[in-house]
């Protein structure tokens, strides 16, 4: 028995919100409520003209407003228009940013940022306040060293209060300044961060029970006498003091020696050591704990120091992490040299960084190690295409960040036909460059079959048949050979309004 078109109606919807092909005054129908779930397809999972963007900030249903400041495809001016929205989730949203995060996270305009840093204002629905919106700003990876710095002069002083936390980077001159600020509220954040590298206070602080605040005195802030002693005492707290900037060297000659190969590697990886115990760790017994010394060889940097400890994580490449401008980060001249060395988590760390020079981004494009190679496809705006889709052949985790990716190959995928990955497969399915792929239309897996039958290369006869069969309806109607008439009849037959 035929399918009725009215069982079809929701696959033509989904398929046209995301057909690439779809004029403006196509996809402006699809932002009525009628549209259901293609509505928010489109206005959070595909790039869009600058009409239905407009159309989408100006939107009278909330809902609409915040899926699109989720879209990771709208550049963040776009979504900063909502900054001031009337309604929290919608500038929660601008404050969250997209989903899923881009690899290479793009910064919210200054003005934005200071509005929500600055909001006073709670949430209009009393779901969520102007501090909560904040917070989510905060973690969201929007805001990029350089803001931070250029805040510490702001003649607002929430803003400089707020630069002023990473307190460990700043210099001596910024501290002062903040030390000395004209208003009380910033010299009473300053003089509380300014208590970090007070041994007493810190002392009179840590909580006696193990909890949030007593791990991270003991691995940031000055240490009394009397702390150290008994942290050195206690095989818990020996691992945070091995890290601990402010450990006395001769606590950390003891912690060298400890019998737990995790607080010698991190005391391996501290910016500060002596030649001398740098050799005896560089000879240590223990694997991690050389190649950690060994790695880099002194001086170095606590900002290299943390770029290295970051490729030595198990979960260096797949952790997911945005990268943005840090507050403070290893000069270039340092990541040439990386780029260069003999040693591979040196070469690791180098690949991360999204300036290098294209010479050195050629190099690590033919290292001999395969980390080096995804991380450059993963984080450098010049890695050749044919290791970016190599990456994304190899790390399934990876993908939703690749498909981002102007670099990664859509044409000249034959090859990948047959893949025994479906989502590999699906890329290969959607190369516009030939052959149609007819054989995976009726393929086991429904994206795959979506892929396949969105394909330009298939005849508009057979794109016709593919919208009548459930199977293939989707990925038909997401078809950019079909032209705008026939793309309004599928939204008229769904009941769409024009």
């Amino acid at each position: 028995m035929p399918t009725s078109p009215s069982a079809l109606t929701d696959l033509w919807l989904r398929g046209v919100a995301a057909n690439t092909g779809a004029p403006a005054g196509v996809l402006l129908r699809l932002l009525d409520p009628a549209a259901g779930e293609a509505r928010q397809i489109l206005c959070e999972k595909r790039a869009l003209p600058q009409e239905v963007m407009d159309a989408a900030v100006a939107h009278p249903d909330h809902k609409v407003r915040r899926a699109f400041t989720r879209n990771p495809h709208v550049p963040p001016a776009q979504r900063a228009r909502l900054v001031k929205d009337p309604h929290c989730l919608v500038r929660a949203g601008v404050a969250s940013g997209p989903r899923p995060r881009p690899r290479q996270q793009r910064p919210l305009p200054d003005d934005a940022l200071i509005f929500l840093l600055t909001a006073e204002k709670a949430g209009d629905s009393g779901l969520l306040t102007a501090n909560e919106i904040a917070s989510e700003l905060v973690s969201s990876y929007q805001i990029p060293g350089s803001f931070m710095r250029r805040m510490l002069g702001h003649e607002q002083p929430a803003l400089r209060i707020y630069a002023s936390q990473p307190w460990s980077w700043l210099t001596s001159e910024q501290r002062e300044a903040l030390l000395a600020d004209p208003h009380p509220d910033v010299r009473a954040s300053a003089e509380r961060s300014a208590r970090t590298e007070d041994p007493a206070a810190m002392e009179a602080e840590l909580p006696e029970h193990a909890c949030h605040h007593r791990w991270s005195i003991l691995v940031n802030y000055a240490l009394s006498d009397a702390v150290v002693e008994a942290s050195l005492a206690d095989p818990e707290c020996r691992w945070a003091l091995a890290g601990n900037p402010y450990t006395p060297r001769d606590a950390c000659a003891r912690l060298a020696r400890d019998v737990d190969p995790r607080v010698r590697e991190r005391v391996a990886a501290r910016a500060d050591l002596d030649a001398a115990l740098w050799a005896e760790l560089a000879e240590d017994p223990d694997e991690r704990v050389r190649t950690r010394a060994r790695v880099q060889p002194l001086p170095r940097t606590r900002a290299q120091c943390e770029a290295v400890d970051h490729e030595m994580s198990e979960d260096a490449y797949d952790c997911g992490c945005p990268v943005l401008e840090p507050y403070n980060e290893p000069d270039l001249d340092w990541y040439r040299a990386c780029a260069v060395s003999e040693e591979v988590m040196l070469r690791r760390a180098a690949a991360k960084c999204a300036t290098l020079p294209a010479d050195l981004v050629r190099r690590l494009a033919q290292d001999p190690d395969e980390e080096v190679r995804h991380r450059l496809a993963s984080w450098h705006p010049l890695a050749p295409a044919a290791i970016v889709l190599a990456a994304f052949v190899a790390r399934p985790e990876q993908r939703p960040h690749l498909l981002m990716q102007s670099r990664l190959p859509r044409t000249g995928l034959t090859h990948l036909l047959g893949h025994e990955d479906p989502e590999v497969r699906a890329l290969a399915a959607a190369d516009p460059a030939g052959p149609a792929p007819v054989e995976l239309l009726t393929d086991p897996d429904e994206h795959v079959r979506r892929a396949a039958a969105a394909n330009p290369l298939l005849s508009r006869d057979t794109v016709e048949t593919l919208l009548q069969d459930p199977a293939t309806a989707e990925g038909a109607a997401a078809n950019p050979g079909l032209p705008a008439v026939r793309l309004h009849a599928l939204l008229d037959s769904a009941g769409l309004p024009r």
